[in-house]
């Protein structure tokens, strides 16, 4: 079975946090939940930096020194959002699983990283709110991000793994599954972001594996 990394793991080889580093990621964790409560009452666009900063319990002077303003704050939720997609991709593809049961736990980290870690925020999926340089990034980070989900959908179609389908179009319905998951999860309703995480999942890849039907006829032996 493929392990799904935590979110906020630190990738091998990085550099060890210092203490201080370390409170003041954890405070800008703080100030990104606070944001998203305020994005989800507000909507994105109406949402104050001053509002945000009574939410996070700050001074706005307070909240400035950690988001120099909503651009900032947008651009940081996206960009670590991207990077531990990109790591639960990394994580698939280092092991030997099936390619079904790679492409299930790389979904359900998505899922669990704009759930969970940002208890549902529209936020990540903002970005054309960003300024022009700001988005080229992200989308940047973005794309590379579906071309390893779809080159991961294209080796599981070569091994027979997967029904014949077109990647690209598969690839982009699945992860558009899953980010629309932001628009409609709430923390109280009926199923917790570990229940949608391997649900959904599962929903999505299972419509990839051949049935009887669709497998290949093999030749009848003499």
């Amino acid at each position: 079975m493929v392990q799904i990394l935590n979110p906020g793991s630190i990738s091998a080889g990085a550099p060890a946090p210092t203490r201080t580093s370390r409170k003041s990621e954890a405070r800008r964790l703080e100030i990104l939940r606070a944001a998203a409560r305020v994005f989800r009452r507000r909507g994105v666009a109406a949402a104050g930096m001053r509002e945000i900063a009574e939410e996070a319990d700050l001074s706005p002077g307070n909240l400035y020194y950690y988001f120099r303003g909503k651009d900032e704050l947008l651009y940081f939720c996206q960009d670590r959002t991207l990077e531990q997609m990109h790591t639960a991709v990394e994580a698939a593809r280092a092991t030997a699983a099936p390619a079904a049961e790679q492409l299930r736990a790389i979904l359900a980290a998505h899922l669990q990283c704009t759930l969970d870690e940002l208890e549902g925020a529209t936020a990540h999926l903002e970005v054309e709110a960003l300024p022009d340089k700001l988005r080229r990034q992200i989308v940047e980070k973005r794309d590379g991000y579906e071309r390893a989900v779809r080159a991961l959908v294209t080796k599981g179609v070569k091994r027979r793994e997967f029904a014949p389908c077109d990647p690209a179009l598969v690839t982009r319905a699945m992860l558009g599954a899953v980010n629309w998951t932001a628009r409609w999860y709430r923390p109280d309703g009926s199923q917790s972001v570990e229940e949608i995480a391997r649900a959904l999942p599962d929903y999505l890849v299972r419509g990839l594996v051949p049935t009887a039907r669709s497998r290949p006829k093999q030749a009848k032996s003499c």
